[in-house]
């Protein structure tokens, strides 16, 4: 250690900073004494936590305060109710009165002192208690100055008493203006009085929704005059809950009207909920939602009245056709921001269910051609000129309706997909419904259905925006499946829509500007219209179902023959003639020969297929048709033998490991030759074990010997351990009889007691099995 003092200046240092530290050390010990020996102060408010700081806190003071003023409340409270309901009777008049009136003047005074002592929480509680007596003074004076009143007396009383409540707390929490509690209180019974008083004259759902209203009306001036303040920013709470009754009284009424002048009176009422709802969006910032309920209540004031004199899908169309105009409302700027959002999505809220009901009627028509399945080629299902039950043309109209509206939004809003998208399906239902319930011929509706298809299938290809593509290429498989179920009703009708849409997905996948995605899934179309085609052809013939299948089976083959001059459009033709391929089984499945030539035609199909280098994995595929094949034809000609089923796998199997070895010499034995010597030994030992007779246990036993000296002459680990085992499993087999004899014919202890000599002589010769094991696994070890 190096310093740049001299050692005697650095000696000197040290011992100057050591006769510190023990000066601090003693001062901090004599400090230390006399803190013990002074007693422990009482500190009135010191924390619990400072007297054990360990112990966690579990409530705090303020919350202590505030639980136990909150239960003082509730008890008084409950004293009250019990004094007034049940004790009453045990004093006079006088008695009665002047107790209530001076526990209720006194829990209303009390809370002035309170407050100027600092005691804020207590006045809080008092005052609630106070409140609280005043309703029952109010009951009292019912009780007493009405005991014989109807209900609706009863009811009207209650409006009063409501009305005298809610002004006298008013002036109360404006006296106390430190109280929170009276406030919203007087609010909150502020509602009461004009509903109260409506029941009370037994007025109609009309009334009582004007009453609702008005109530509303006052609640929002509160909250218009103040926003800041409390509690007037907090009574659009409730205008908004009483708005929102009155609308629904308003639109139920109009639901049921019989006639237009029955409607005009909900019509009224309505009216009015748009105007406040309209004022409110103006005056209050943020309020966009009583826009939207103005707008809903206009749409429907207007559309109320001539609703009786329409038919309901038409009634739909009217509604539709007033909410549109709201939409227009975006793009007004002299409206207030939150006015203009509202109205528009009023508009739009309107529309959309519009399109809903559209699109409900519709997908009913449409799902009738469903019926043409129950028999195929009848030429009497009508698929088509059929008239939508209810609404008829109404539907498809609301349907363009809402499809021009959206596709002005889009415009409007060209950030937003959403508008396009809904544009291109709205549309294209309204243009796919529009020929079904004019009555037309079956000719007209299709070759119509399929210009819709056609169209839509084209901007699906075209369209620059790819949501609107992938829309419009939705609803064209959409229309091409129901085009092509409509059209199995006749079978020149078949042809000609099946001929039909495979060209046109055939240009759309030959179509060189549109997008990848929507070109592959045209060419998968075109194959699928063409294996639909090879079907139609099919059942033309008095062939059976089963002999479809190897007609069908050209479409994969052409695919396959095709190849790479399909371009990017190769994989989704492929996995489509793969679906064709398996509809081919499907179809043979019915008769045992025919599936295994079908399954042998496939695996040809495969293997052609395989003989390019990128499509090598097909091989397999195959392999497993090719033996699924034999597998067949061996079962329908009744072969029960399991090594006529295993050995036709077992020997390519092996030629195949064994060319592998020679290419690889590193490859593993396993993966060489196990799988295809257990498919062979594995089945054949099961078949052993239950066969009775000798021969098929003589030729496997010698098999698994001539296996096990194999691998033991060339070190290969699967056939001498896979042939070992099947030999010891054999002689197994062959000597239980006898060893069952001899244990039979044995002492029953003699059992137990060799197998605990066993036990005794492995424990013994520990050491030498586990030297003699390990040996083992080295010897299995070098082999390959």
């Amino acid at each position: 250690m190096n310093t740049p003092l001299p050692p005697a200046d650095e000696l000197a240092l040290i011992d100057r900073e050591l006769g510190q530290l023990d000066a601090r050390r003693l001062y901090l010990l004599a400090r230390r004494d006399w803190l013990l020996r002074q007693p422990a102060p009482l500190v009135w408010g010191a924390p619990a936590a400072a007297a054990a700081p360990g112990r966690p806190k579990e409530a705090s003071a303020p919350g202590a305060q505030n639980l136990l003023l909150t239960l003082g409340a509730v008890l008084l409270a409950v004293a009250a109710l019990a004094f007034t309901l049940i004790s009453w009777g045990s004093l006079g008049i006088g008695g009665r009165s002047a107790v209530l009136a001076v526990v209720t003047a006194a829990a209303l005074v009390t809370p002035a002192p309170l407050l100027r002592r600092g005691l804020r929480s207590t006045a809080e509680s008092v005052a609630a208690v106070g409140l609280l007596l005043t309703v029952l003074d109010a009951y009292a004076l019912f009780a007493v100055g009405m005991p014989a009143a109807d209900a609706d007396a009863a009811t009207a009383y209650a409006a009063g008493a409501a009305a005298v409540l809610a002004a006298a707390w008013a002036g109360y929490g404006r006296a106390l203006p430190a109280l929170r509690i009276p406030l919203p209180a007087a609010l909150l019974t502020a509602q009461l009085p004009l509903p109260l008083a409506a029941l009370a004259a037994d007025a109609g759902p009309a009334e009582l929704g004007w009453a609702l209203l008005a109530t509303a009306t006052l609640d929002l001036a509160l909250a218009a005059s103040a926003p800041a303040r409390w509690p007037a920013r907090a009574a659009w709470i409730p205008a908004a809950a009483l708005g929102a009754g009155a609308l629904l009284i308003g639109l139920s009424e109009s639901a049921v009207a019989a006639s237009a002048a029955d409607a005009a009176a909900p019509a009224a009422l309505l009216a009015a909920v748009a105007a406040l709802g309209v004022a409110a969006a103006w005056r209050i910032p943020g309020a966009w939602p009583a826009a939207t309920a103005g707008g809903l209540a206009a749409v429907a004031a207007l559309g109320g009245t001539a609703r009786p004199e329409l038919a309901p899908g038409w009634a739909v169309v009217t509604h539709l056709a007033l909410a549109l105009p709201l939409l227009a409302a975006v793009r007004v700027t002299a409206l207030p921001e939150p006015v203009r959002l509202g109205l528009a999505r009023a508009g739009a809220g309107i529309a959309g269910l519009a399109a809903l009901w559209g699109c409900a009627a519709a997908v009913t028509a449409l799902a009738a051609r469903l019926r043409v399945l129950d028999e195929v080629w009848a030429a009497t299902t009508p698929a088509a000129g059929v008239p939508l039950a209810q609404p008829g043309v109404a539907a498809p109209v609301a349907l363009l309706l809402a499809a021009g509206a959206a596709r002005w939004l889009s415009r409007v809003l060209p950030g937003r997909p959403e508008p396009a998208v809904m544009a291109v399906a709205l549309g294209w239902g309204g243009l796919f419904t529009a020929p079904l319930p004019l009555g037309l011929p079956v000719a007209a509706v299709l070759a119509a259905q399929l210009a819709v298809t056609a169209a839509a299938g084209l901007l699906a290809l075209r369209s620059p925006d790819r949501p609107t593509a992938i829309a419009a290429g939705a609803v064209a498989l959409l229309g091409a499946g129901n085009v092509s179920l409509a059209a199995l009703d006749g079978r020149a009708a078949t042809f000609a829509v099946l001929g039909l849409l495979g060209a046109g997905c055939a240009a759309g996948a030959a179509y060189g500007p549109a997008p990848r995605w929507a070109r592959s899934g045209a060419a998968a179309l075109a194959v699928g219209y063409a294996t639909a085609l090879v079907v139609a052809l099919s059942a033309l013939t008095d062939l059976a179902a089963p002999w479809w299948a190897l007609p069908v089976l050209a479409v994969p083959a052409a695919v396959t023959a095709a190849g790479p001059r399909l371009g990017a459009q190769r994989l989704a033709a492929e996995a489509a003639a793969g679906a064709a391929g398996l509809l081919a089984l499907a179809l043979a499945c019915g008769d045992a020969p025919v599936l295994a030539l079908a399954l042998a035609l496939a695996g040809v199909v495969c293997a052609g297929s395989a003989v390019r280098a990128d499509r090598r994995a097909l091989g397999w595929a195959a392999g497993v048709l090719f033996v699924a094949a034999a597998w067949v034809r061996l079962a329908s000609a009744g072969v029960g033998t399991a090594e006529a089923y295993t050995l036709p796998v077992t020997l390519p199997a092996l030629a195949v490991g064994f060319l592998r070895r020679r290419r690889d010499p590193a490859a593993s034995s396993w993966t060489a030759y196990g799988p295809g010597l257990a498919v062979t030994l594995l089945p054949s030992l099961a078949a052993a074990w239950g066969d009775p007779h000798w021969p098929r246990p003589l030729l496997l036993g010698a098999a698994a010997l001539g296996l096990t000296l194999a691998g033991a002459h060339h070190r290969l680990r699967a056939p001498l351990l896979l042939g070992g085992g099947t030999l010891a499993a054999v002689a197994l087999h062959e000597l239980a009889p006898y060893v069952v004899q001899v244990v039979d014919a044995l002492p029953r202890w003699l059992p137990p007691a060799l197998a605990g000599l066993l036990l005794l002589a492995v424990g013994a010769t520990y050491e030498k099995r586990l030297r003699d094991a390990r040996r083992l696994r080295s010897a299995l070890g070098r082999l390959r």
